[in-house]
């Protein structure tokens, strides 16, 4: 092991690692292998463990929070903007025909003519 290593903290995020079961999270086997792996490694994990100078966390004020040092994978929908823009295209014609309907409709009805009008009134 390194000086790195011996004078670095290794955060490990295994928030991700639990098992939901009744009213408190449970660790199985392979979570506990997992961690006990990763803090024997002390080695970066991409999204759960993250080896840091002790001086990085001094200059963050001593914040031993693991959310400060292990990034969070974005697990967000990845949208299709090209796409959605169509689709958006798309649905706003289609509005404006149904509009330009609704208009005709209403324009017969108060005018008192077409074919709607003679449905109305016989």
């Amino acid at each position: 092991m390194g000086l790195q290593a011996i004078y670095s903290t290794l955060f490990i995020d295994a928030s991700n690692e639990c098992v939901k079961a009744t009213n408190s999270n449970k660790l199985t086997a392979g979570n506990i292998d997992k961690i006990l792996t990763t803090y024997i490694e002390r080695m970066d994990k991409e999204y759960f463990a993250k080896l840091v100078p002790n001086s990085d966390v001094a200059a963050q004020d001593y914040n031993l929070s693991v959310t400060t040092y292990v990034e969070q994978e974005d697990r967000r929908e990845t949208v299709n903007i090209t796409a959605l823009n169509a689709e958006i295209e798309r649905i706003v014609a289609r509005e404006d025909v149904l509009r330009h309907e609704i208009n005709a409709i209403v324009a017969e009805i108060e005018q008192g003519t077409g074919p709607l009008w003679q449905k109305l009134t016989n």
